[in-house]
């Protein structure tokens, strides 16, 4: 019997020694996973044209998880030839740096909506959350159609904005304030979004819904998806992957 085979008989006999080489083990691996994230904020090349969500673009990401759209759609086009040609640039990691949680997934019963926005119009969006099969007739997509009806209760942006900008997202004091007026603001085609376009560049003000008296899940929705995709201009992205 080999000395290898003997010294791993003690180990395992002795509870005081394994206990111990356990431990050891545990820090080693805790270490390797958790350092890194220390310098997570040099490996995050930022690009131009990223911000964080405006608040109603925020509130219908938290509708999109709410209703486990990322279980049948990814975010996140691979850089491959296929997913390039069919979905659009490939994703980059500055994309997901405002995200808590990322959207990646991991499967795709539907198309990846990482470049969905501008792709089709609001209508078209609505339309197809009503009643999935009434433009896409291969669609096995479930009908939302509650989401135009129900009112959005998004709950006090401020706090949200509050707690992302504690884990690094770049709200200032002024978007944390106005977070509230700024969620209906964006869906309220009479109001004066000077200030909140000022502030979130590339942001769409609208009624999205076709509802312009209501402010429904579905306008944040529609705002969340037609973002996605928009924000990053890739021409000066590709310009920075260049070796200099």
């Amino acid at each position: 019997m080999s000395t290898i085979t003997e010294n791993h008989k003690k180990l395992e006999r002795n509870v005081t020694l394994l206990g111990v080489f356990a431990f050891l083990a545990v820090i080693i691996g805790g270490l390797v996973e958790i350092v890194p994230l220390f310098w997570v904020k040099n490996t995050v090349e930022k690009v131009e044209g990223m911000r964080p969500y405006t608040p109603l673009e925020l509130a219908g990401r938290n509708i999109y998880m709410r209703e486990g759209c990322y279980n049948c759609h990814s975010q996140m086009v691979r850089p491959f030839r296929d997913e390039v040609e069919r979905y659009g640039h490939y994703s980059l990691a500055a994309e997901s740096m405002y995200d808590h949680p990322f959207q990646w997934g991991s499967k795709r019963t539907g198309p990846d909506l990482a470049r969905v926005g501008g792709r089709y119009s609001d209508e078209w969006h609505v339309q197809h959350l009503i009643d999935p099969r009434s433009v896409v007739p291969e669609s096995i997509m479930p009908p939302y159609a509650f989401l135009a009806e129900r009112e959005l209760k998004a709950g006090d942006m401020t706090k949200h904005l509050t707690a992302l900008s504690r884990v690094g997202v770049p709200y200032s004091e002024k978007d944390i304030e106005q977070a509230n007026a700024d969620l209906a603001a964006q869906a309220d085609p009479e109001a004066d979004t000077d200030d909140l376009l000022a502030r979130y560049p590339k942001a769409q003000a609208r009624d999205f819904d076709g509802n312009p008296g209501k402010l429904t899940e579905m306008d944040a929705l529609v705002a969340y998806m037609q973002m996605l995709g928009t924000l990053v201009d890739f021409k000066a992205a590709e310009a920075q992957e260049q070796p200099r």
